[in-house]
Parts: structure tokens; sequence; C-alpha cells
């Protein structure tokens, strides 16, 4: 409970110290700590997933919403964002600090927050265009997404094997989101310039 705390702490003073900033701008920083998260991720791996056969589930991972040619800019940010913040979620229980190295853990928390906090002034900026746009929610599917990922953990108890297969399989979600990323740059240059 002691590292929940510090964890949150740690997550507190860092959500103010960019408080200042303006606009929408997805610095090539962005991407280096989507690059970092996912090498902490494989650095987190304890044990072989060739040991967790019977464990494997398919949490179909809704590939469609993460289609950058499929996305328009404004669901796109809202995506990344609501994926994002579930990684968090999942990643920010007692369950997962027995699970992992607490090390390893605080740096990719640490990272996919400042993430979060690189999309919040993208998100508040394209509010009211989310908000007349046609069609259902996409961050819906991402939701039940992660639902689907929070309940197998629970139903397994959150063993090992477990939490092995849902480190894999949201290293593979996260990896998927770089098309996001991309397509944002390719619908809003300013997005991506340095």
């Amino acid at each position: 409970m002691a590292l929940m705390l510090s964890l949150l702490s740690a997550l507190v003073v860092f959500s103010h110290g960019h408080g200042g900033s303006l606009g929408c701008n997805l610095t090539l920083n962005h991407d280096v700590i989507s690059n970092e998260n996912l090498v902490i991720l494989d650095q987190m791996k304890r044990i072989s997933p060739s040991l967790c056969l019977d464990d494997r589930k398919d949490f179909r991972f809704p590939q469609q919403v993460v289609n950058g040619s499929q996305s328009q800019r404004t669901q796109a940010i809202s995506v990344l964002y609501e994926m994002l913040g579930q990684t968090s979620r999942v990643f920010l229980t007692e369950q997962s600090s027995a699970a992992w190295n607490t090390t390893l853990l605080h740096k990719l928390l640490t990272g996919l927050h400042q993430q979060l906090e690189d999309l919040e002034p993208c998100l508040e900026q394209d509010v009211g265009q989310a908000e007349s746009a046609a069609g259902k929610d996409p961050t819906l599917a991402v939701k039940r997404y992660f639902m689907g990922i929070r309940l197998y953990l629970k139903h397994k108890k959150y063993s090992d094997c477990a939490w092995e297969l849902v480190r894999e399989e949201i290293m593979s979600s996260l990896s998927s989101s770089t098309s996001l990323r991309e397509g944002l740059r390719e619908k809003d240059g300013d997005l991506g310039s340095p």
C-alpha cells in the first residue's frame, strides 16, 4: 500500500510540472517515451509465455480503432488517450505492485502519465469537434477491451501467468497505437513538428 501511495504522489508531482504548456503539439519526445514504455514492458518480462499456454486468451484488441486511415483526428486523440489511461489503470493496482519489479513499474507509470499529459491539450482543443462528430464513440471499444483484461486478471486471481499474458497483450496494443500517432501527424502536420 505504501508503494501505491508513493506512485500516486509521484504522479501528482509530475502532473504539476508541465502545467504551462499550451496548444496541441505531440513532439518527438512523445514517441521517445512511447518507445521507452515498450522497452520497459519488455524488461518487465518475468516468465516465458510458453509456460502459460493453458492461460492464453484472445482479448480481441479493437484494431479498427487504431487504424490511422479510418480514424478522424479527434477520434484518434481520444482513442490514444483512452488506451494510455486504461493501461495506467491496469498497472496502477495493488496486485500489479506485488507482481512487478517496482522500479520498472514506476518508470512505466511515469512514462504513461507523461504521454497522457502531452495529449491533454489536444483532447481539450478537440472536445467541441468530438461532440459534433457523427458515429459511435470509438473509445467504448477500448474501454471494453481493457475491461476484459481486468476481468481476466481477476478471474485468474492475478497469477504470474495472467500478468505475463496481459503484459504481452498490452505491449502489442501499445505497439499498434504507433499507426494512430503516425496518422495524427499526417492529418495535422503541426502535431509532430519539433
